[in-house]
């Protein structure tokens, strides 16, 4: 009986001490992932190197500009960025968007994601329209194709019409200068 009663309380420490080494194991994981440098906004797509989604969308009303059709895409370098009125870093990325708009080596196409129309009007007449064409999304089932995670993202279709880049989240200058401007220039020099 004695044997019994010693194996009671070893099992006892083991059943607590179980979920703790497993709690830390898990700890030590996510600590090397966070301190591993990997930027955690580069989320791989597995549409580089793939054909832009052939949808069309509509324009945006009201705006003149035309919508946005993925055959028209070959030929050209084009930046496309989805955008809503609703995003507060969209706000944010908007001014460095408005630069780009000046630059005649590419096209800067919008994709606006599940907004009302209203709203992206007001949005574009407040702080300005980047834009060359503006294609409305308003089911979400463009950016299911476009592989979006989320509002703002940008991507950059080279001249043979594919996907050559893709940024999740908003541009800041770094960002602008040391991510999109080099990915663009690749795009333009066929790579």
């Amino acid at each position: 009986m004695s044997g019994e009663a010693r194996r009671g309380p070893r099992a006892s420490r083991l059943v607590v001490l179980l979920p703790l080494a497993v709690f830390a194991a898990l700890a030590a994981l996510f600590l090397a992932q966070l301190m591993s440098g990997r930027d955690q906004s580069a989320i791989p797509s597995a549409l580089i190197g793939q054909p832009a989604p052939a949808t069309a969308l509509p324009p945006l009303d009201g705006t003149g500009l035309p919508g946005i059709d993925g055959t028209d895409f070959a030929g050209r370098v084009t930046v496309v960025n989805v955008w809503a009125s609703w995003c507060v870093p969209c706000r944010d990325e908007h001014p460095h968007l408005m630069q780009l708009a000046g630059d005649p080596r590419f096209t800067l196409a919008g994709l606006n994601y599940k907004d009302k129309p209203g709203n992206a009007r007001r949005f574009l007449g407040e702080l300005g329209n980047p834009f060359a064409a503006i294609g409305v999304d308003a089911s979400g089932r463009a950016g299911i194709d476009w592989g979006v995670y989320g509002v703002p993202e940008t991507f950059v279709v080279g001249r043979d019409g594919k996907i050559a880049w893709k940024h999740v989240g908003p541009f800041d200058d770094r960002s602008v200068r040391e991510e999109l401007l080099p990915q663009v220039e690749k795009a333009l020099r066929g790579g």
